[in-house]
């Protein structure tokens, strides 16, 4: 019987925020399969949560945000054995890397990484697929999936051609270079670069704001931008049309309507 413990880290205080660490620092903040579930089930229970109204994503230590897969005690990597039946990788990629990455993507609250060390291979999809993202100046990215001989997975086709385009994806996942965070910033995959001390600071401050905020509408935003990046004009101006009539609905439209006719900031519930 396994005694691994999956070392993810969730909590909720009084700002409707819900933080969750990864602290595996001694493995390098990698995920074990446990661990991986352990983090989906994080992302999907803040979505079906009305009292959560944004996520917080960190990391244990400075060294490490996420290197990606791991094994439970991070001793040995052994090589993989030739899979028993045709479409045993598909499952267990479907199930596994690319339903956390789903979970992230789906969640319908703004989901805020704070990256202070390295995220390397699925690490570095994971700090993709999040909607803002505050990075040391000691971090960088790097889809390292090459050095191995790996098939890109979990999303870092997907996620990279929509960030920076073809052409630059290619580059990137087909020579596995790291990113330091000025390249990272200067590319559009993260939204801030601090100092390493202030990381998990400015990270919080954007949750703390983003969780003050209109809630369904910040989740329907969320929503159209996935939906104009993955689709043409016609299903985008679509998709406006029905989050519009959404957000007409909610009480925190009404009050920002009544804040700005009273020039006052406006209290948004989320509803």
């Amino acid at each position: 019987m396994s005694t691994e413990e999956p070392g993810i880290v969730v909590t909720r205080g009084d700002d409707a925020v819900q933080r969750i660490i990864i602290d595996r620092a001694p493995v390098g903040n990698s995920l074990s399969p446990l661990a991986r579930d352990a983090l989906t089930e994080a992302f999907v229970q803040a979505h079906g949560d009305p009292a959560v109204r944004a996520v917080l994503l960190t990391a244990a230590g400075d060294r490490h945000f996420c290197a990606g897969a791991g094994l439970s005690d991070g001793k040995s990597t052994p090589v993989p054995s030739q899979p028993k039946r045709l479409g045993d990788v598909a499952r267990m990629l479907q199930q596994g890397w690319q339903r956390l990455i789903a979970s992230v993507l789906g969640c319908d609250k703004p989901v805020v990484a704070a990256v202070k060390g390295a995220a390397v291979g699925a690490g570095s999809s994971l700090v993709l697929a999040c909607d803002l993202v505050v990075m040391s100046t000691e971090a960088h990215l790097a889809q390292s999936f090459v050095h191995r001989g790996i098939l890109p997975d979990s999303g870092a086709v997907h996620l990279l051609t929509r960030i920076v385009g073809l052409r630059r994806a290619a580059e990137l996942l087909m020579l596995g270079e790291p990113l330091d965070a000025a390249s990272c910033e200067r590319l559009g995959l993260v939204n801030r670069v601090v100092a390493p001390q202030d990381t998990e600071a400015a990270a919080e401050d954007l949750a703390v704001r983003l969780a003050a905020g209109p809630t369904v509408m910040l989740g329907l935003t969320k929503r159209l931008l996935a939906v104009s990046s993955e689709s043409g004009r016609d299903r985008a101006f679509e998709q406006e049309a029905w989050a519009a009539e959404m957000v007409s609905q909610t009480t925190d439209l009404q009050e920002g309507l009544r804040s700005f006719a009273e020039r006052r900031d406006p209290h948004f519930r989320g509803v």
